[in-house]
């Protein structure tokens, strides 16, 4: 499995982009601002192709144990990003929530000169769910550009 993160459109601190899984449109995703050099929990995820597993550690984890209970089994963590740590995929609306992370969402809308993802919820859900036995297998793999 395979998941595309297309980046389409820079606000003023935030990247807006399309994601696809095998090649299939899913939704939209959201990151902070692409930048040449890293600033802690505010910068995009460097461009490239990573491999996904589950990390079962952490607050945030917890966290989405406690609100998932039933289809909860580790934070969907993207692995070896230079430079950066809990890189996850999760919940979230604006490029302030996403900690240098990648938040999925429904729809988009600009907002204040940037960029917005809603329904991240009910988009994670779904995604979750399609992902989480092949990310256990070690099958899924995400390519940013």
């Amino acid at each position: 499995m395979k998941i595309e993160v297309k980046r389409i459109k820079q606000g003023n601190n935030s990247t807006l982009s399309e994601i696809y899984i095998d090649e299939e449109f899913f939704g939209y995703g959201l990151e902070d601002l692409v930048r040449d050099e890293k600033v802690k929990g505010s910068t995009a995820i460097p461009a490239g192709t990573y491999e996904l597993r589950l990390n079962t550690y952490g607050a945030m984890n917890a966290r989405y144990k406690r609100k998932f209970p039933d289809m909860h089994f580790g934070m969907i963590e993207i692995k070896d990003v230079p430079n950066f740590k809990y890189v996850y995929i999760h919940i979230g609306n604006y490029f302030s929530d996403t900690e240098g992370c990648l938040l999925v969402g429904e729809y988009f809308k600009r907002y204040d000169g940037d960029y917005a993802v809603y329904d991240s919820g009910k988009a994670y859900e779904r995604l979750y769910g399609m992902l989480v036995e092949a990310v256990r297998k070690g099958e899924v793999m995400i390519a940013i550009h």
